[in-house]
């Protein structure tokens, strides 16, 4: 197998078909075996059972369905433990991607690099309000670890069968793919392209699951969170070290008592608040740890192609 791309949809069914057509018109053009893998992350609408039609029309077509929704980076996943290709791109099925520059992709692929990654130039129908948002949090993660995430970035990027197998190894429950292959390392490079608005749909990513998302990416790669935690804790513990010590020396030797339920309450509260934001943040670190330890199956698959065999199902993370 050359080429395996692998398509996470949840509610995409406006958008599978023409997905369809310009894939098969990149992959023909480029390569003689391909595989498309369209992992159903649970879908409420047709989006299945247009997949699954076209699995029974073309044997370069291939499914899996999840037994509930477990999310966009698992869906990811999933595709990568089933996938035989050479080389593998993930790609996402609303077309703010296009399909086409798999081909510049696939050449760069073949100049020796183990990671092509898509750079976005420009991004329409995007609001402003996701655009700072995103280019603040890519800066504040690159400032806190030691690895470099390219910026502008998202998962469309076309990667090595070696790199595929690392990420296999990977025990991580927790997924943050984009900064797992920058850890990597390896010849890694780039295509730029302008990033079109959403075909259909609308997007499966709410600021809610953003605001998750980046939790999951500083949490896998940085503890700087909990390095800043100490030091705030340290801090503080001085700042009052020093006003018990102010207290005691006016009320002893200059016998001026420091009087005030105001300005009580105010060090009662701010030391509170410190204490529970410090207790959230080893909390997030604590309940990740926790679901690595119960191994739990990252997915389940209810239901594949019947082009996969028992081997295929077997040798996979389900």
């Amino acid at each position: 197998m050359d080429i395996s791309v692998i398509v996470p949809v949840y509610n995409e069914e406006g958008n599978v078909n023409l997905l369809y057509s310009r894939l098969s018109n990149v992959l023909n053009k480029i390569c003689n075996e391909w595989e498309v893998i369209f992992v159903n992350d649970y879908s409420k609408d047709n989006t299945l059972s247009l997949v699954k039609k076209l699995s029974y029309e073309d044997k370069h077509i291939n499914y899996l369905s999840f037994s509930r929704n477990f999310g966009h980076q698992i869906a990811v996943s999933a595709g990568l433990d089933y996938c035989k290709g050479k080389a593998v791109v993930i790609i996402d099925a609303d077309l703010q991607d296009p399909p086409e520059l798999i081909e510049e992709m696939y050449n760069r692929y073949k100049e020796g690099y183990k990671v092509v990654y898509a750079k976005r130039k420009a991004a329409k129908g995007i609001s402003f309000f996701k655009r700072i948002t995103s280019k603040i949090f890519y800066r504040l993660l690159n400032k806190m670890t030691n690895i470099k995430i390219p910026l502008d970035t998202g998962d469309f990027r076309l990667i090595d069968r070696v790199i595929v197998e690392h990420l296999k190894n990977m025990p991580e429950r927790n997924k943050f793919l984009r900064g797992q292959i920058a850890w990597l390392g390896y010849r890694q490079t780039s295509v730029e392209f302008v990033r079109e608005a959403r075909f259909s749909g609308e997007t499966g990513y709410p600021f809610s699951k953003m605001l998750r998302f980046a939790l999951d990416g500083i949490t896998s790669f940085s503890d700087k969170p909990l390095v800043a935690v100490s030091k705030t804790g340290f801090a503080i513990s001085g700042l009052s070290f020093l006003f018990i010590l102010y207290a005691l020396v006016a009320h002893f030797i200059f016998k001026s008592t420091i009087s005030g339920w105001t300005s009580l309450m105010i060090c009662i509260a701010f030391i509170g608040g410190i204490q529970l934001i410090t207790i959230g943040i080893i909390g997030e670190y604590i309940g990740r740890m926790n679901k690595d330890i119960r191994k739990r199956p990252l997915y389940i698959v209810e239901e594949t192609s019947d082009k996969y065999d028992e081997n295929d199902i077997n040798s996979s993370n389900v």
